[in-house]
């Protein structure tokens, strides 16, 4: 197979997409990869791609630019040039492009088009191209839920809409994994004050829709019980005209709660240390969560993880670490949560769920399913036309011999006259004679 994938950037939510296991993976099983992004030819990521034996190209396909339409006639020359089988899509910019190149394109047959949904995407106008496809996969139960709701399609078929949890890389997230002693010194020598203490996780940046005002409800109930608790977010410290931000200082610097909070940022490349070195990861986001990446790692991880019970959190603890879901947006329940975490401290257990090789693994399968629904179409077609020149020639066949018996059949006339004619008899004299001429 060929398979052509589309992404407006490759560094965006790498984890979540698995742009290079699963580009590993079809090189692996002999079939094509070509990946169509933005990131430059030099891009460290492009190099990881091209190292894998995938086929890079850059196209400008930002999202939301207008300035993306003008690569419709670059990635129709890539398809004549590919001719790829699947053509996966992974966001609405794309998906447009895409849309508008296989108008005109001159292939053989045209691919079958994939798309993914990570989010709760407005059905809209924009979304449209992402959703006029053969097959959308989405990443949680309830992103299905609200895609069947929003297109009134409850009763859709598996193969039109299918689920695929997004997967860790178990290699990368062992189970039990401890940071290192030199990633700690750094760590304390950098931060002083997360020495000796208990961490809080807050794996996200800060915003009205990821609940950072949670932790200060948390905080302010369990400082007294707890002296050593401490909230480690991985967000800046400042941020100059951010709302949110500023609000959430604010509230923790009149509270008396600022020292209890440090900031690390939010470009990190050691998320999984801190997520080992955790004793509770934080699940907090007001808005149900599509993915939950961050809390998904942390369980494979065997790190503690207290969210919502709701959307993908749901989703993730219910089988793999129930005790770690809290009613949504109950402060009095969070609170006692996190307290029973940290007096008796249980850990999720080992897991071969969520992982990165289920995910490839389903993915590769709705190729394949496309691939040969499109090899089943295309033969069809063939057969059909073959009974259909049969049928001409049969037709072109019988009619000259139809026309041959007809214009040898001379027309009887309407009242034919027959003529008697009287055959002469043989007298008795003549036979007489001819007896005596025969003796010698």
């Amino acid at each position: 197979m060929k398979i052509m994938r589309l992404l407006s950037s490759l560094k965006h939510d790498e984890s979540e997409r698995g742009i290079f296991h699963l580009g590993r993976a079809l090189v692996k099983n002999g079939h094509t990869s070509i990946i169509v992004s933005s990131a430059d030819e030099n891009n460290d990521l492009v190099r990881r791609l091209k190292r894998d034996g995938n086929h890079y190209h850059q196209l400008y396909m930002n999202k939301k630019s207008w300035l993306s339409l003008l690569q419709v006639s670059s990635l129709r020359h890539l398809i004549e040039k590919y001719e790829p089988d699947v053509i996966h899509v992974h966001s609405r910019t794309p998906a447009w492009i895409l849309h508008l190149a296989l108008r005109r394109a001159r292939v053989k047959r045209l691919p079958k088009i994939v798309s993914t949904m990570y989010g709760f995407y407005p059905i809209n106008k924009y979304s449209q191209a992402l959703l006029n496809v053969d097959t959308i996969i989405t990443v949680s139960d309830s992103v299905t839920q609200y895609l069947k709701k929003g297109l009134r399609l409850e009763d859709a078929d598996p193969k039109v809409i299918t689920r695929i949890y997004r997967g860790i890389d178990t290699r990368r997230y062992p189970y039990r994994h401890n940071p290192s002693v030199y990633w700690l010194r750094h760590t304390f020598a950098e931060y002083p004050e997360l020495e000796h203490k208990k961490w809080l996780i807050f794996p996200t940046v800060i915003g009205n829709e990821y609940g950072q005002e949670w932790l200060i409800d948390i905080l302010g109930n369990l400082q007294e019980q707890f002296p050593n608790i401490h909230v480690i977010i991985m967000d800046d410290d400042y941020k100059d005209g951010d709302v949110a931000h500023e609000d959430f200082r604010q509230r923790s610097n009149s509270l008396g709660l600022a020292e209890r909070i440090t900031y690390v940022g939010s470009k990190r490349n050691d998320m999984r240390e801190w997520l080992s070195a955790a004793n509770i990861v934080m699940a907090l986001a007001n808005e149900p969560e599509s993915i939950g990446i961050n809390a998904l790692q942390a369980i494979h991880l065997g790190t503690p993880v207290i969210g919502w019970d709701q959307a993908a959190f749901s989703e993730i603890l219910q089988p793999l670490y129930p005790q770690g879901l809290v009613k949504k947006h109950n402060a009095s329940s969070l609170c006692k949560a996190v307290k029973n975490q940290l007096e008796s401290v249980t850990r999720p257990e080992m897991t071969n769920k969520f992982t990165m090789r289920e995910m490839i693994d389903k993915t590769l399968e709705v190729y394949q399913n496309l691939h040969d629904m499109a090899l089943a179409q295309e033969q069809a077609q063939a057969d059909a036309l073959a009974v259909r020149r049969i049928q001409k020639s049969l037709k072109k066949a019988a009619k000259p011999a139809l026309n041959v018996a007809v214009k040898n059949i001379e027309p009887v006339a309407k009242n034919p006259k027959i003529k008697l004619t009287k055959e002469k008899t043989k007298t008795a004299d003549t036979i007489d004679t001819t007896e005596n001429n025969q003796q010698p």
